[in-house]
Parts: C-alpha cells; structure tokens; sequence
C-alpha cells in the first residue's frame, strides 16, 4: 500500500499533479510491475504448453511403440514390407512431438517470431487496425441494450 499512497498526491484542486516527480515515479513502478506480472504470466502459460506437449508424447510414445510391436510381429507372420507402413507417419508425428517437448523447437519457433518482427512488421497490423475507447465503449453500450431488449438470450 505504500507504493500507491504516494499515488494520490492531489493538487489544491482535488487531481494528481502530473509534473511532480513522486507521481511519475510511482507511475513508472506501477508499469514496470504491470509488465513484470504479464510477463511471468506469459511464462506460467509457455510452460503449461511445454508441458502439455509433452504429457502428450508420453501418450504417443506408448502408443508407438504399441504399434511398433504389433506391425513387426505382423510382419514376421506375412514377409511383406506393408506391414510396416503405419509406422511412417507415426514415427513423424512422434518426432514432432519429440522435438516439442524436449528438442529446439521452441528456440526456432521464437527465432522466427524475433524475425518476423523486425523484417515483416506489415505481417502483425491487426484487421481494422487498434481498439479504440470509442469502439470499446460502443461495443459495451450496444451489449447493455441488447441484454435490456432480449434479457432471455444472455
């Protein structure tokens, strides 16, 4: 609470002054920690994914190699070599998670982010370009009279 009762400095007039130097340094702190927290969220959600990927090549792995013992004794009942296809797109699936979950390809994957960032910047512009307050605030008024019109719909 410290932090932020430095926040409320007020003017004779009732407002935060701007210009005073304790406000904008109590600003700047409140910012930096709103990245801080997003960004550690952001990590707790990368992570979860990681982690995912790879309870889900565990998963794949058993069922491989499930199918592996069934196509070779398959195989070594009928001698012919089509026994053993389902094991080619199996072994790429596998190998993709395998990369997943404990190889690099999280590390291209960012690679290619950082690369789409600084030379194909036209890629990220979202459609209709930036949310304004305006269309934030009509879009609020126009769910507020759609809930008061048909009040059974929400």
């Amino acid at each position: 609470m410290g932090a932020t009762a430095s926040c409320k400095k007020t003017s004779g007039s009732g407002y935060p002054e701007h210009d005073d130097p304790s406000y904008r340094k109590c600003q700047e702190l409140k910012m930096e920690r709103w990245i801080q927290m997003h960004y550690q969220i952001k990590q707790r959600e990368q992570a979860l994914a990681i982690a995912h990927h790879r309870e889900l090549f565990y998963w794949l792995s058993g069922f491989y190699l499930s199918a592996v013992y069934g196509c070779a004794s398959y195989y070594q009942r009928v001698k012919r070599v089509s026994a053993l296809a389902p094991l080619l797109p199996l072994t790429f699936v596998v190998g993709y998670y395998t990369d997943w979950a404990y190889g690099s390809k999280m590390h291209r994957i960012q690679a290619e982010a950082n690369m789409i960032m600084e030379h194909e910047q036209e890629l990220l512009h979202w459609p209709g370009g930036l949310p304004t307050v305006a269309g934030i605030d009509e879009a609020r008024v126009e769910t507020e009279m759609e809930k008061k019109m048909h009040p059974h719909h929400m």
